[in-house]
């Protein structure tokens, strides 16, 4: 009995010594990889610090993000020679995409910049794209849609069919209006209009100054649809049609920055991306046979990442328009 006992005490200070070097060789290999990726990130004291033309990417949804501004701000106090900004986004909201448009505008001043539309830049992206001085778009691009949404669901139908009724009290008639709970009011209809509006009108003033556009070339263009990057050019969205050797080109003929300078990705995620950190974590914990520990962080990322997609204020967005 005593030596049954004896055993399972061993089992269980063996199990635990071995549970103590899986962790210990997970956190050793995830900061050995932390190491590496830092090593690597432009203004790194251990990257290389060789004249290099910076390639960032504009995707997804465009929303506020202090992380991307302070990473433009290192990018223009970085030793990069121009900048090629590659756009394929739908837009976002309106404040973000104006937060993204000084943030470039800032670096346009210190590097050369170039804008190339992969295939869409769109609304938000498209006040993206106007902070640079040339934008080079590829035939079948979509470019424009300018304009300003401001969108919300009415329940009062549904509502209705249940049975609910929503109460409030609020300080003022135009308060937290409309809400989607009741039939929109005039006044609430015509205030949100006055924000649409003026919106609209920040819009169009900032394409007709950024792309010397008069009344008449403005209104063509102004009027919410997209137009292909052949078409663009024409009515002056962009100034040519090309890829990246084409801007390459373009940096090399009027910036005289040579087109051999070697091009390199230059991220505007944070230094220790949150959702990447916890990715690369759980495969290190699965990888050294923690796997409930992986599942917990990778359940635990994915939480945090279905939270980001939340869109609040005003939008500059384009989305095709749905079948019936």
């Amino acid at each position: 009995m005593s030596l049954d006992a004896d055993a399972i005490v061993d089992r269980r200070r063996l199990r635990r010594k071995l549970t103590f070097w899986r962790v210990s060789a997970a956190l050793v290999a995830l900061l050995a990889l932390i190491g590496l990726a830092a090593a690597l990130l432009p203004g790194s004291w251990l990257a290389p610090t060789s004249n290099y033309i910076a390639r960032i990417t504009v995707q997804g949804v465009i929303r506020g993000n202090q992380d991307r501004v302070e990473a433009l701000e290192r990018l223009a106090k970085s030793r990069a020679r121009a900048v090629i900004v590659h756009i394929n986004s739908p837009g976002g909201t309106t404040a973000g995409s104006q937060e993204l448009y000084d943030s470039l505008r800032d670096l346009q001043a210190k590097k050369p910049m170039v804008v190339v539309v992969d295939g869409l830049a769109a609304s938000g992206a498209y006040i993206a794209a106007l902070s640079s001085e040339h934008i080079i778009a590829q035939d079948v691009s979509l470019v424009g849609s300018i304009g300003v949404l401001f969108q919300y669901p009415n329940f009062t139908d549904v509502l209705k069919t249940i049975g609910i009724k929503v109460e409030e009290i609020k300080s003022s008639p135009l308060k937290a209006a409309p809400n989607g709970f009741e039939p929109t009011s005039p006044e609430a209809r015509a205030a949100i209009n006055a924000v649409v509006v003026d919106s609209y009108a920040w819009f169009k003033a900032l394409v007709k100054d950024r792309r010397h556009m008069d009344d008449a070339q403005l209104a063509a263009v102004a009027d919410g649809r997209v137009f292909t990057g052949r078409q663009s050019v024409g009515l002056r969205l962009v100034d040519g049609l090309g890829n990246e050797k084409t801007a390459l080109t373009w940096l090399e003929k009027e910036k005289k920055v040579p087109a051999s300078t070697p091009v390199r990705d230059y991220s505007l995620e944070p230094r220790f991306n949150e959702f990447s950190f916890l990715h690369l974590a759980a495969w290190t914990f699965q990888a050294v046979g923690l796997s409930a520990m992986a599942q917990r962080i990778e359940a635990w990322g994915a939480v945090q990442a279905v939270e980001r997609l939340n869109l609040d204020g005003l939008l500059a967005l384009w989305h095709p328009p749905s079948a019936n």
